[in-house]
């Protein structure tokens, strides 16, 4: 159910992300609709944050890694158009004890950022039910 990634999520992003052959980066496309404005034309700005959000955190769970966003920076460079295929590439840049930085861009078609983020992710431990450290 998760909105970002989950497929049985309704009202989701439905977002896919290929992970590497290294486990350091993932890379996701994905569409905006209409219903995902903000502005007339413009992606929701916080709907870009989770784009971004979602593929560095993604890679660390596809890689293996079991962490959380403990904080997000986001940089919203360009408007970012509804109705146009984005693609959404996040890497690993350092690990140092229990956390993870990551980063992250929103690209159009052509390879122009229209944005970019960084997390630092918390690595946590899955107990039944419950996620803590």
């Amino acid at each position: 159910m998760c909105f970002g990634c989950g497929k049985n999520n309704p009202i989701g992003l439905k977002l896919e992300f290929d992970l590497d052959e290294d486990n350091l980066t993932v890379e996701g496309r994905f569409t905006p609709k209409v219903e995902h404005a903000g502005y007339k034309g413009i992606m929701h700005g916080g709907l870009v944050a989770t784009l971004l959000d979602e593929a560095m955190v993604k890679l660390l769970w596809d890689a293996g890694i079991s962490a959380v966003t403990a904080s997000l920076e986001v940089r919203l460079v360009k408007p970012v158009p509804v109705g146009r295929e984005l693609v959404i590439k996040a890497r690993v840049d350092s690990q140092r004890g229990p956390l993870v930085h990551t980063s992250a861009e929103v690209e159009d078609a052509a390879g122009n950022v229209l944005a970019k983020g960084k997390a630092k992710c918390m690595k946590v431990e899955i107990k039944e039910g419950y996620v803590g450290r």
